[in-house]
């Protein structure tokens, strides 16, 4: 009896331990128009910053040239049908081009045809998951584009000052 016990245990520590690291993401309402265009900024600033307190870190806020330039990525992406930061221009260059002179980290990615898809994806890259959950970024813009065939390109663009990359 006592090993059962002890193997209970840990399996009821085990199932603890998973649902900590599940990340959660609001739903949206149920009147919501489940298009990736139509989201509103409070959506994806919501959706984001429920992923970031479930993993413990500080709220972004949303950035429009941030979301200028992440709309420029995704646009290229989705036009050359490819997934990729670079596709001859560079991620510095288009921030700079939007206007924003601060550090950059992005996330992209094709295929995945809601938010919490896209983000659920992007946790499960070590990559992605360190900017999307970066305490050194402090805001962002997110932007989906289609092809002509209707295959969805997102890129999300987190920013934050320099200086916090100098520590």
């Amino acid at each position: 009896m006592t090993q059962l016990s002890r193997r209970s245990v840990l399996l009821l520590g085990s199932a603890l331990l998973l649902s900590g690291c599940a990340s959660t993401i609001p739903p949206l309402p149920a009147n919501t128009d489940n298009r990736p265009e139509s989201l509103t900024r409070e959506q994806i600033l919501a959706a984001i910053n429920a992923v970031r307190k479930a993993n413990g870190a500080p709220a972004w806020t949303y950035n429009p040239r941030l979301e200028t330039a992440a709309r420029s990525q995704a646009r290229l992406m989705a036009s050359r049908d490819t997934l990729s930061h670079d596709l001859g221009v560079t991620l510095r260059q288009r921030v700079t081009e939007a206007g924003y002179l601060g550090a950059v980290g992005e996330n992209v990615a094709k295929g995945y045809g809601t938010l919490p898809a896209v983000i659920e994806g992007w946790l499960a890259s070590s990559g992605h998951r360190n900017t999307l959950l970066s305490p050194k970024f402090i805001e962002f813009g997110l932007a989906v584009a289609r092809t002509g065939s209707g295959k969805i390109y997102w890129a999300m663009i987190a920013g934050g000052p320099f200086e916090a990359w100098r520590a």
